[in-house]
């Protein structure tokens, strides 16, 4: 990602150094991820849709350690791999609206809840900006080779309410905290890079 563009990343310190985390990513551009990925401090395993793994770039995704998920069904192995990834004290990186869209946290798919209030890990909010201000000239799909692309890591914060529950409505509560989370978080990360 630094060879290809000129990411500026804000407040990295605050993702934990250890233990299990999950990144909550807004998702407007298809580098989010790997700009997540090429900029964060700890090594990252992201749910990305099926479609996504296929000819080399399957073999390539694997191997790098992400996570195939069937977005049209409750894919019990994506969960049991993603669960995995936090029991080993690892990274999970999610886009909790589902989909690529305007990256604004509107819409919040209930996947992000349940992984977050059934492994206890923290979740931390992270906003990237500026994947889809132009267009480049020579690749059109992606923002012109060496501009800005701003990632700002928030506070990590739990999902849960200290309960330990995990009902329907405990997720439903859960995923409404977490959504004014990454709202708040995206609309600071917003003053902070003047995106």
């Amino acid at each position: 990602m630094y060879g290809l563009f000129k990411p500026r990343v804000l407040g990295a310190w605050r993702v934990p150094a250890g233990g299990p985390v999950i990144f909550a990513v807004n998702h407007s551009h298809n580098i989010d991820g790997p700009m997540v990925m090429g900029t964060a401090p700890r090594g990252t395993h992201f749910l990305i849709k099926k479609e996504a793994f296929i000819g080399p770039l399957g073999p390539f995704l694997e191997g790098i350690g992400q996570l195939k998920v069937d977005r049209t069904v409750a894919d019990r192995t994506a969960i049991t791999d993603a669960l995995a990834v936090l029991d080993r004290g690892g990274v999970l990186g999610i886009f909790p609206e589902g989909t690529r869209g305007d990256g604004d946290f509107a819409s919040l798919r209930a996947g992000l809840a349940y992984f977050a209030v059934r492994s206890g890990a923290p979740i931390v909010p992270v906003a990237v900006l500026g994947s889809t201000e132009r267009r480049g000239r020579l690749i059109k799909a992606l923002p012109p080779l060496r501009s800005r692309v701003d990632v700002v890591f928030g506070d990590p914060f739990p999902a849960g309410d200290g309960s330990g529950r995990r009902t329907r409505k405990a997720l439903d509560e859960a995923t409404v905290r977490i959504q004014d989370r990454l709202t708040g978080h995206l609309a600071n990360a917003r003053r902070l890079t003047g995106r």
